[in-house]
């Protein structure tokens, strides 16, 4: 274990349970923490990247703020698998539809990310490197989702640098991908290299096929679904 508290993050050792959720949103973290679990203490402040840890039915949990895209998840994934000995990391996040049978407010599980990035290339693989979530996350995810009755689509996933992006994703759409996001790419690459585990879990926030979208306040709060599957998947891992 590396000298910690990192530049990022000021939590002490043994501050992080094994399992921390990971939004992208920190006030979606405070509002995870503050709604789901018990006996919370506050861990992280620093730039504002809030995280918490306390339980969930008796066991341990962590959730913590990612930030914005594949460099960011990536700062962050990477301190808790090396320095702070956390092994699975559920990122639980928005995305954009893609697919025409899939519908906002419908929960997504990302098998793949594939990756519109140089985010792979430091990894130094000839050809291209394919991100995939843990099976065993992936599994445990899915027999989650069915006895919460929660419908689940699982599939490929795209994850972009850019946000405003001018390019096509018609070529993805015609290839089954079924929603883009900004960060599960990062995070799969990480874990693969820790020898940690990683799943996606994400709840469509809009269509880029169709004018549908939900508000900032629905993307923060509205959530409750996907964040249920994760947390009864943390407590199965």
């Amino acid at each position: 274990m590396a000298k910690i508290p990192t530049p990022h993050i000021e939590a002490k050792a043994g501050d992080f349970a094994k399992t921390v959720l990971m939004p992208g949103d920190p006030l979606r973290a405070k509002f995870i923490a503050e709604t789901y679990l018990k006996e919370v203490r506050c861990v992280n402040q620093v730039r504002g990247m809030l995280a918490y840890t306390g339980t969930y039915k008796g066991k341990e949990l962590s959730v913590m703020g990612s930030g914005m895209g594949m460099p960011s998840i990536g700062i962050y994934s990477y301190e808790l698998f090396h320095f702070y000995d956390v092994d699975n990391i559920i990122r639980v996040g928005s995305a954009g539809a893609i697919q025409e049978d899939v519908n906002v407010m419908d929960v997504v599980i990302g098998m793949g990310a594939s990756v519109v990035s140089d985010y792979p290339d430091q990894f130094g693989c000839p050809g291209h490197l394919a991100p995939l979530a843990d099976y065993h996350l992936l599994s445990t995810a899915v027999e989650s989702a069915k006895e919460l009755g929660t419908d689940v689509k699982v599939g490929n996933i795209l994850s972009e640098d850019a946000f405003y992006s001018e390019r096509s994703k018609d070529c993805f759409q015609k290839m089954g991908v079924l929603a883009v996001e900004m960060e599960s790419g990062a995070l799969y690459l990480n874990a693969a290299r820790a020898g940690k585990r990683a799943l996606c879990i994400l709840t469509i926030s809009d269509h880029l096929y169709r004018s549908e979208e939900l508000s900032s306040e629905q993307r923060q709060n509205g959530f409750g679904k996907m964040i249920e599957i994760a947390l009864e998947t943390a407590v199965r891992v």
